[in-house]
């Protein structure tokens, strides 16, 4: 098997990323699948092998990378290894890459408007991606990422949704060696009751789906979320209205292998599923099961 070169930004100094990513390039089923190529604070350095490749983005003084305690210059510096990683990225020095958690206030506290790795992707790279939770018994795709609830139904469209569902039938087809069913998810409850309930669904999403239906691309629903999460039978991938409709599932059903992967870029990225967990960090411990499962996602999208 082929390793493929991962490029891995070490997120947080002071949260538990570097040592969950140094955790888990010690596993034997890592090693095999992944040539590491790490982005991150100097002072991270020493956790590593002396033969993994390690650049070097910030050199922190100790006071700022305390464990547990985040600071303004922390932010500033995982904010710069999210850089250098997308810069390496571009330039076709890696073939997927894997970010372990970032701060979001931190990064905003540096004086970085920040959203989110997936919006600064996308940005970065100029494309149109689609959030999607991957994991062993429910994945699921995400409509809206970032957004305040109260601006979801103005951002459903019908040519967003029919640029979502296409980018999830071709972003996943090709992990799958095939098309994807996806099961669509009603904005309201019980997908709308034919109107009862909001009309999202009879006059956004249901176009949408005939559209993409048009293309070859298999879809089903519009479902109410609640059913539809309850019994995942019958689609390889749902797709949720906004955010905490979909990752509220899939982080219940398995937070520990789901991966969170950004469709539609030119070069495959996973992260973990959760966020810095300062708490862990000071204590020095961590399970580093969930970098594992992105790292070996990771690998398995940049063979495919």
């Amino acid at each position: 098997m082929r390793r493929a070169r991962v490029g891995i930004s070490l997120g947080d100094p002071s949260g538990i990323g570097p040592l969950v990513t140094a955790k888990a390039l010690e596993r034997r089923s890592v090693r095999r699948a992944v040539t590491p190529v790490l982005f991150g604070d100097e002072g991270d350095r020493r956790r590593f092998r002396d033969d993994v490749e390690f650049h070097a983005v910030s050199s922190l003084k100790a006071s700022q990378r305390l464990a547990g305690a985040p600071s303004r210059a922390g932010g500033r510096a995982q904010y710069d290894a999210v850089s250098a990683l997308i810069a390496a990225a571009r330039a076709g020095m890696v073939d997927a890459m894997c970010t372990a958690p970032v701060s979001k206030e931190q990064i905003s506290r540096a004086g970085i408007p920040f959203m989110g790795h997936t919006e600064v992707l996308a940005e970065a790279f100029g494309v149109e991606v689609v959030m999607l939770m991957k994991g062993p018994s429910l994945s699921v795709a995400l409509a809206t990422n970032h957004l305040p609830l109260a601006k979801v139904p103005k951002a459903l469209t019908v040519p967003h949704l029919l640029s979502v569902l296409r980018r999830v039938d071709a972003g996943l087809g090709r992990l799958l060696g095939g098309r994807p069913v996806i099961a669509v998810c009603g904005l309201n409850p019980h997908a709308g009751e034919g109107g009862l309930l909001g009309r999202e669904e009879l006059d956004v999403i249901v176009p949408a789906m005939k559209w993409a239906a048009r293309e070859g691309i298999r879809v089903t629903g519009p479902h109410g979320a609640d059913g539809l999460f309850a019994h995942r039978k019958g689609f390889d991938v749902a797709l949720a209205m906004f955010h905490d409709q979909g990752l509220v599932a899939t982080k219940t059903l398995d937070f520990v292998h789901t991966v969170n992967v950004t469709l539609g870029l030119p070069v495959p990225r996973t992260s973990p599923d959760h966020g810095t967990a300062y708490h862990l960090a000071a204590r020095g411990d961590a399970d580093d099961t969930p970098m594992v499962s992105a790292l070996l996602e990771a690998a398995a999208f940049a063979r495919r």
